[in-house]
Order: structure tokens, then sequence, then C-alpha cells
């Protein structure tokens, strides 16, 4: 009877502080088809956006539609900047900024242009670099869906403004 009662308080406040899952309900009824350009469909951001998409129910559609919204991906931008060397000389640690922009148009409005930067550390080993190089390349799957979560982020925070 005791854990009952303390699950069923833990459920009570956390409804009561407005707590929801994360990924629930996010886009609304607002956003049920969208749009997704780019100059190049196979890239790997517009792939991992579109999957994002379907995953929160959104019908992504393969041209854009007069009263539906069009997201258009600007190609994306990796910058390595050195942090710190190995006594030998050799990069030890890089930082890396992923850099998105994206266009939105929604139905009746301006195209508004939404422009963001991640970053993150990566360390690098001279000597393993067939190791380090898988690592880079799950690193940038890793900031690739960061990008398409903040996308559909943003897309909700625009809809909600949206009369």
């Amino acid at each position: 009877m005791g854990r009952l009662s303390v699950v069923l308080i833990a459920a009570l406040l956390l409804s009561a502080c407005g707590f929801h899952l994360r990924g629930t309900g996010l886009l609304g009824d607002k956003v049920t088809k969208v749009h997704v350009a780019s100059d190049n469909q196979h890239a790997p951001l517009p792939r991992v956006l579109k999957t994002s998409l379907k995953g929160y129910k959104v019908q992504v559609l393969p041209a854009p539609q007069e009263q539906e919204i069009t997201l258009y991906l600007y190609p994306e931008q990796l910058e390595r900047s050195l942090l710190s060397l190995f006594s030998t000389g050799q990069v030890a640690e890089y930082e890396l900024n992923y850099h998105v922009r994206f266009e939105v148009r929604l139905p009746g409005q301006d195209a508004q242009l939404v422009e963001f930067t991640l970053n993150r550390e990566y360390q690098d080993d001279p000597n393993a670099v067939l190791a380090k190089s898988r690592e880079l390349n799950l690193i940038l799957d890793e900031l690739r869906k960061q990008a398409a979560d903040r996308i559909i982020r943003q897309l909700s925070q625009l809809t909600e403004q949206q009369p």
C-alpha cells in the first residue's frame, strides 16, 4: 500500500507541475505536413530530420504545397579548431563546431531564417586513426540528431506564435 501511495503522489506532483515526457505532443495539431527541402536531399541532416518528423507522426511531403510548412536546409558546416597539443606537438584535442542554417516558411507568412551552432570537444589520438575516425562519425551522427531535435523545437515555437 505504501508503494502505491508514493507512486500516486509522485504522479500527481509531476502532472501538477506541467511535466511532459520529452517528445510527446511537441508539435501539436498545427504541424501535420511538412516539406523538407535542401540542395542535397540525400545529405545526412535532411534524412535524419525527415526520420524525426515521421516519429512525431508528421507527414513529410515530397513537394512543397501552398498551405503547408516548408523547411529549407542550407548545407551543414563543420569546423574544427585546435584545443590542445601533446608534448610531441601532435593534436590532442579539437573543438567541433557544427553550424546549421535553415529557413522556415509558414503558410501566409514570410520565410524566417534560423541558425544555431552545436559544439563538441573531440579527443584525437594519432596512434588510433581508424578508431578515432569511427568515433568522429558517431559524434557527427549525434550532432545531426541533436540538430534535428532543435529544428523541430524551433518549428514548434514558430507555429505556436502563428495566429
